[in-house]
This record gives C-alpha cells, structure tokens and sequence, in this order.
C-alpha cells in the first residue's frame, strides 16, 4: 500500500508496547505499509508516554523517538498548523491537542488519521478520515 495516512501517539505508543501484542502487531503493520506521517507533537507525547506509563529510560525513550522518526515522515508543526487547529477544534469540538493531530495531517494531505480516540469513520472537511485500527 502507498496510501498517505498519519498516526496518532497511540498508535506509536502501541507499537512500543509489550502490553497488548495484538495492537502492537497492528501498529507496526501500519508503519510497515503506508506512507505513514507524524507531528512533533506525536514524537514529544511518545516520549512522555513512554517515561511516565511505561518507565522507560530517557535513552530507551530516545531510542524510540529516533527510531520513529526515521519510519515515518515528520510534520513539524507551525503557526499554521496551530491556527488550523484552533478552526478545527471550534467547528468539530474536539480538543485543542486532538485538533492539531488533525490539523498535521491535513496540512500533508493524508486521507487517513488513524487514532484509537477520535470518533471513528468522522470525515474532516471532507478531506481526513479517522479510523481506529484496532475495532
């Protein structure tokens, strides 16, 4: 496959994750066989998601910050991408920080937003799609 799709932080957090196997099989699958994308926002939620819950060290975390960042494109977020995301977060109701997942994805005009905690099948704009992986 060579669909444009971006991965929110639990998807990484998941592939990362010894906890849930199944999920981890899914999330790595879906770096594996997209053109996947994510924020630096994702990157910086990974690496407090995998001290703080996980207990990993900072150079285990690094590891896979790096390691993340080598598999998939790396939007970094700008005034646009705030800006965007304060429209989406006014028009669809989610969170600022749900917003700008949005928002980075839409500016590298995926079609695709896979996330375990948005509203699955919602179309944004007519242009984004998000949908849970893992249902």
């Amino acid at each position: 496959m060579n669909d444009r799709v971006f991965l929110d932080t639990n998807i990484l957090v998941y592939s990362y994750s010894a906890t849930d196997l199944v999920k981890q099989k899914i999330a790595r699958k879906l770096v594996a066989e997209n053109l996947s994308y994510i924020s630096t926002q994702v990157l910086q939620e990974l690496a407090n998601t995998l001290t703080k819950k996980f207990g990993n060290t900072w150079k285990d975390t690094q590891k896979a910050v790096v390691e993340s960042g080598k598999n998939n494109l790396l939007h970094v977020n700008n005034q646009d991408t705030i800006a965007n995301a304060c429209d989406i977060a006014d028009k669809y109701q989610y969170s600022f920080y749900d917003s700008l997942i949005v928002s980075a994805a839409m500016s590298c005009n995926c079609t695709t937003l896979y996330s375990e905690d948005m509203q699955h099948g919602q179309m944004v704009e007519n242009k984004l799609k998000i949908v849970n992986p893992f249902i």
